[in-house]
């Protein structure tokens, strides 16, 4: 969810004011997914290197996390929503987490759209977990290292338990997958457009699934 800070200095408003917007957008693509069948929407809320970004900046995009997440819990309910999430968001202090924990908890039993948030996540990071968890059980004698393979390293992944990623979005024009997602996107299709993510609205993301539609995906295959 790339341009929140773009569109906000395009009209000369604080950074902030963009990731305002941001979340509104959210809620667009929310019921955009929902109500055209999508199994499982994943957002890239905060990146492990968007600490890098000012202090100042970083309250406003937690207290806003902190809102939205109180204000739009009830709507998750009652549109069947599960949250889940991942990342290392234990970064965002207790009060935070805790809150976070208890909206997972309140929405395990929804079925009807799967949201995944990574907070705090990066994929490098998450794929040198998998390893490690891997070559400790190794070490330890409980497996062989000879067995592991593909589906080997994607039950250690955060993930598990999706189904494949088949669609990469960026929004605001950068084309790079910037640390996200990259072991699930070995054959997902990619991608990339203009459009700031303040301003990716229903009708973009329908147009994304549309042209989604159009791909042909041959998985390395003829």
């Amino acid at each position: 969810m790339d341009g929140n800070g773009r569109w906000a200095e395009q009209r000369g408003l604080p950074r902030v004011a963009g990731h305002k917007a941001g979340a509104e957008s959210v809620r667009r693509a929310l019921r955009a997914a929902s109500d055209n069948g999508v199994e499982v929407l994943t957002l890239y809320a905060f990146s492990s290197e968007n600490w890098r970004r000012s202090s100042e900046e970083i309250a406003d995009l937690t207290g806003l996390m902190r809102f939205y997440l109180e204000r739009e819990l009830n709507t998750l309910l009652k549109e069947g929503v599960r949250l889940k999430l991942i990342g290392d968001y234990s970064a965002f202090g207790p009060d935070l987490t805790e809150r976070l924990e208890r909206a997972v908890g309140r929405t395990a039993g929804n079925d009807r759209l799967t949201l995944v948030v990574a907070l705090n996540y990066g994929s490098q990071q998450e794929i040198a977990a998998a390893a490690r968890a891997l070559a400790q059980r190794a070490d330890d004698g409980s497996l062989d290292a000879t067995t592991i393979d593909e589906d080997a390293i994607s039950a250690e992944l955060q993930t598990h338990g999706l189904p494949d990623l088949d669609l990469l979005i960026r929004t605001s024009g950068e084309v790079r997958l910037s640390n996200f997602l990259l072991w699930q996107a070995a054959y997902a299709e990619l991608l990339f457009v203009d459009t700031l993510w303040p301003d990716f609205d229903e009708q973009a993301f329908v147009a994304a699934i549309e042209e989604f539609g159009r791909r042909q995906r041959r998985f390395g295959g003829r």
